[in-house]
């Protein structure tokens, strides 16, 4: 079971990095419970990060 939950927030958490890249808004944010929505906003974070830090144009 953990390693269920633990997949579902690794894909919630890529999904976010994703939507980050591409441009989504943050409020795009699809996920309900706590846990899913705090790796997703970590996910579009990360990726605002590495904008910002030029990986990404």
């Amino acid at each position: 079971m953990k390693r269920q939950k633990r997949d579902r927030l690794d894909r919630a958490h890529s999904q976010g990095y994703k939507a980050g890249i591409t441009g989504r808004s943050k409020e795009a944010c699809p996920y309900q419970s706590q846990e899913s929505k705090s790796q997703w906003l970590g996910g579009y974070r990360e990726a605002l990060g590495d904008k910002n830090y030029g990986l990404f144009k």
